[in-house]
This record gives structure tokens, C-alpha cells and sequence, in this order.
């Protein structure tokens, strides 16, 4: 049972630009079309959690990239379009009553996905494993994949790989008392 954070970042710790976007992601080279170890990833996945500004972003890439059940956490969306009824489902509630609620759907390895999302989950200490690939820029600003947390969290790290010489992704496990 894992709550996993996989994501990407700049060198200097943001996932997006300031405005929300992402176009620097696509500008790394990658001559072999590699996913970088995703569909490795997600097969082991059981459901996904995201924020709504995150939902928003994915709707836009046209067609929907996920075969796996998707929870978006919002309070202000109530409904998803027709053809994603089967695929997506709205929630509004905390973090420790989606958990409860997607184990009890014997949903228990989850991705975690989302600036304030995951932010949210770390506060609150729900994230067991963190997947980050630096991506080879400083951004100077944007939005921080980190934000405050009440106490520090400690991980263990499990191994890095690097993917085109140049993205560095590290796997990292949460150790608990």
C-alpha cells in the first residue's frame, strides 16, 4: 500500500511555470520517444488523485492519457464531460477521507498528483514514496512542488537514474517511525 508522488521538476524545485505552464517539460531532447520509466510506473498503479488545476491542464492535451480510475479533488467542479463519466470521478472531500475511500474501493497503490494536491498530502504525511525527475533548467519562479510542512519528513533513497543525459530521476521511500 503506497501513496506515490511521480513527477517532474526544475532544477530549482517548480513543477510549472508561473501561469501554469508546462512547454518547458517537451523542450528535453528525446530522440528514442522513451516515456522515461512512466508505463513501468503507472502498470503498478491502482488509482490516481489529482488536484483540480492538474485535471484541467490534462484535459487539454486532447485525448484523455489515463487507463486508470482518476479522482479529482475540488470543491467547485461538479461534474466531468460525458466522455470521461467512466473514467473520472469528482470528489470534495480531505485527504485522509479520499484514502479511506479509495482502500475501501480496494484501490491501495495511488498516485498523487497536483502542486497543491500533493502539497496537501506531504502536509498532512499520507505520501509514502516520491519519484522526482529534474529536468535540466531554473525556471527563477513558478509554482514549488514543495510547500511549508508542520514537521520534517524523512526519506530513504532508493536509487537514481539518468535518462538522455540529462533528466535525473530519483526514487525516494518515506521511513517511518
Amino acid at each position: 500500500m503506497s501513496n506515490i508522488v511521480y513527477i517532474a521538476t526544475s532544477i530549482d524545485g517548480f513543477i510549472a511555470k508561473k501561469d501554469g505552464g508546462i512547454d518547458w517539460l517537451f523542450e528535453v531532447p528525446n530522440p528514442d520517444g522513451s516515456d522515461f520509466g512512466f508505463s513501468d510506473f503507472i502498470k503498478n498503479i491502482d488509482a490516481i488523485i489529482m488536484g483540480r488545476n492538474t485535471y484541467e491542464l490534462v484535459l487539454t492535451f486532447g485525448n484523455w492519457p489515463y487507463n486508470k480510475p482518476v479522482f479529482v479533488l475540488s470543491k467547485t467542479l461538479q461534474s466531468v464531460p460525458n466522455n470521461l463519466t467512466d473514467k473520472v470521478e469528482i470528489l470534495n472531500e480531505n485527504p485522509h477521507s479520499v484514502i479511506k475511500e479509495l482502500n475501501s474501493r480496494k484501490y491501495f497503490n495511488i498516485y498523487v498528483d497536483g502542486g497543491k494536491t500533493i502539497q496537501e498530502f506531504l502536509k498532512q504525511e499520507l505520501i509514502d514514496e516520491i519519484i522526482i525527475t529534474r529536468i535540466p533548467i531554473l525556471l527563477g519562479e513558478g509554482i514549488p512542488l514543495f510547500g511549508v510542512l508542520t514537521k520534517e519528513q524523512k526519506y530513504e533513497h532508493i536509487k537514481t537514474d539518468i535518462f538522455n543525459n540529462a533528466l535525473v530521476k530519483s526514487y525516494y521511500k518515506r521511513l517511518r517511525n
